[in-house]
C-alpha cells in the first residue's frame, strides 16, 4: 500500500510504502493474571500481531529472505509465552513487541491480546502499537 510520496527540497520524490504482514488470533497458553489462583494454570489467550516493513523486494521477488518469515515470528511468541508469566496482558503485550522488533527488521508493530477472563464478556484485550525510530 502507497502511503504517501516524500518530496525534499531539489530531490526526487520518494515512494513510502507501509506494507503489512497480520497473524490473526494466534493461540497461546500461559500464566498470566494478577491473583496466584488465575496464574496457577496456563490459560489460552489469542494473539493478532500486524507488522509493517517495506514488502515491495518481496512482492518483486518471490523470496522469503524479502518479507517477514512470519512462521518464524509465530515461533518467537510462543517460545517467549512459554518462558516468562506475567501479572498484566499490557506488559506481555510490550514483552511480545520488543521480541518481534529485536528478532525481525520492522518499521511499525501492533499487538492485540484477547483475554477470555471476565464472566458475561467475550473477551478482555489490550492493543498495543509501537514505531521503530
Amino acid at each position: 500500500m502507497l502511503v504517501s510520496r516524500e518530496v525534499r527540497p531539489g530531490a526526487a520524490p520518494v515512494e513510502v510504502f507501509e506494507d503489512s504482514i497480520v497473524i490473526k488470533d494466534l493461540e497461546v497458553w500461559c500464566h498470566v493474571g494478577v491473583t496466584n489462583e488465575e496464574r496457577a494454570q496456563r490459560q489460552k489467550l489469542l494473539v493478532t500481531l500486524e507488522m509493517n516493513r517495506d514488502l515491495s523486494m518481496a512482492a518483486r521477488t518471490d523470496q522469503l529472505v524479502h518479507t517477514i518469515d512470519y512462521q518464524r515470528v509465530c515461533e518467537k511468541v510462543k517460545q517467549l509465552v512459554l518462558e516468562k508469566s506475567w501479572r498484566l496482558i499490557e506488559a506481555m503485550a510490550g514483552d511480545i513487541i520488543q521480541c518481534v522488533h529485536s528478532n525481525f527488521r520492522l518499521t511499525h508493530v501492533s499487538v492485540e491480546i484477547r483475554k477470555f477472563v471476565l464472566p458475561d464478556t467475550a473477551y478482555v484485550a489490550v492493543h498495543l502499537a509501537r514505531r521503530r525510530p
